[in-house]
């Protein structure tokens, strides 16, 4: 055999070891592959989160009223008319007009509470601190505190923004009075007893005045 010969199938031998060792380096392709996608396309849309919705019930409501109910209703006109407003702030507030409302009619000290009182509600408690000094009382009276608390009713009217709210009060007082001989007519000096009230605050909301007027009073 020639040398020309023998260097072709040397060359020949090469070539076709190459061509194995690229066939198991890269592989084979079998059946249809879908093309490439640009990562542009593949990538999903990013979702949306989720919309937080507001609303449900109002705890500063419905902690005193049932929900739904007219007077819901209309504490929630109030809070609309006037967004400072809170119902619990407002009881609060309530809670030392009641001592210092109560006090001052058994000690006939109307003039320090008389811008909480609308002239109703003062003609009828003047009247009867009158009556009680014809007689020639004197009352001696002190707060011990209050027991009960709790908002009975509220209403309102959108077209006045006029505001009333009903409050009970369950207190415990000393309270007696004396004649001019000084003699107990009225009371116990020593024993204390439970004093019940119902009484109607009202306010026109948005008014620059925050105060609330006592507008009707029971038991």
């Amino acid at each position: 055999m020639s040398n020309a010969v023998i260097q072709l199938l040397v060359l020949a031998g090469i070539a076709i070891f190459l061509i194995l060792r690229l066939k198991n380096v890269l592989g084979t392709r079998e059946g249809f592959e879908k093309p490439a996608v640009p990562a542009e396309v593949a990538a999903p849309a990013p979702r949306k989160g989720f919309e937080v919705i507001e609303g449900g019930p109002d705890r500063d409501i419905t902690d005193h009223v049932p929900d739904g109910s007219d007077s819901a209703r209309a504490l929630a006109g109030m809070k609309g008319a006037e967004p400072s407003f809170n119902v619990g702030g407002f009881l609060q507030g309530a809670r030392g007009a009641y001592e210092m409302i109560l006090m001052a009619f058994e000690r006939g000290e109307l003039d320090k509470v008389q811008a909480f009182l609308s002239p109703e509600v003062h003609a009828a408690f003047a009247g009867v601190i009158a009556h009680r000094e014809e007689r020639g009382l004197v009352v001696q009276a002190e707060f011990l505190g209050l027991r009960e608390l709790a908002l009975n009713e509220a209403s309102f009217n959108p077209s006045t923004r006029e505001a009333e709210l009903t409050v009970r009060f369950v207190g415990e007082v000393i309270s007696s009075a004396r004649d001019a001989s000084g003699t107990v007519v009225e009371g116990d000096p020593k024993s204390a007893r439970k004093q019940r009230d119902v009484w109607t605050f009202a306010r026109v909301m948005g008014s620059p005045d925050p105060n609330w007027q006592l507008v009707a009073t029971g038991a």
